[in-house]
């Protein structure tokens, strides 16, 4: 299925105080184990269907992609929300961690790895040329850019909540 293009240059309105940025992913080491790449693998797309079906969970949406080192892009409404997904005993995430941690950690097979951002709105600045909906933008507001948003300066200046593209 083709994805919308969207001609001319657009930015994200993030209508919030501040958003949470989490990279996640993983490297095939040993990448001729396919087997156990393939199963370390498998757990995420079930977490991201349990977010996706789980507004409340507090991701607002992500980007993903693959090659021997994988990378998810991800955004929170808060670390609060991130944490409370990755410790809760019914969400999809900690059974896999912990079979992780038991089996696989130390022997070099697969590496894991993550970084976690708490980014003020008004450290913001996004721009998209001819992109379909993508990052910041497809997980919170889509929206031209215009008079007020034209330059990096504008965008990244705005206060929090703020108009994306001012009126008149």
């Amino acid at each position: 299925m083709a994805q919308e293009i969207f001609s001319g240059r657009f930015t994200a309105d993030l209508e919030r105080e501040s958003v949470t940025v989490f990279l996640i992913g993983m490297r095939a080491n040993r990448w001729w184990k396919l087997g156990t790449v393939a199963r370390v693998a498998a757990a995420m797309p079930r977490m991201l269907r349990h977010l996706a079906n789980n507004p409340a969970s507090g991701m607002l949406g992500c980007e993903q992609w693959f090659g021997r080192t994988t990378v998810l892009l991800s955004y929170w409404e808060s670390p609060e929300h991130l944490r409370k997904f990755a410790a809760d005993s019914e969400s999809p995430h900690l059974e896999p961690w912990r079979r992780f941690m038991k089996e696989l950690a130390g022997r070099g097979d697969i590496g894991v790895w993550h970084e976690t951002y708490q980014v003020p709105a008004a450290g913001v600045e996004v721009v998209y040329n001819g992109m379909p909906l993508f990052g910041l933008a497809k997980a919170t507001t889509h929206v031209p850019i215009g008079t007020g948003s034209n330059t990096a300066k504008q965008r990244m200046g705005r206060p929090a909540g703020g108009p994306a593209v001012p009126a008149g």
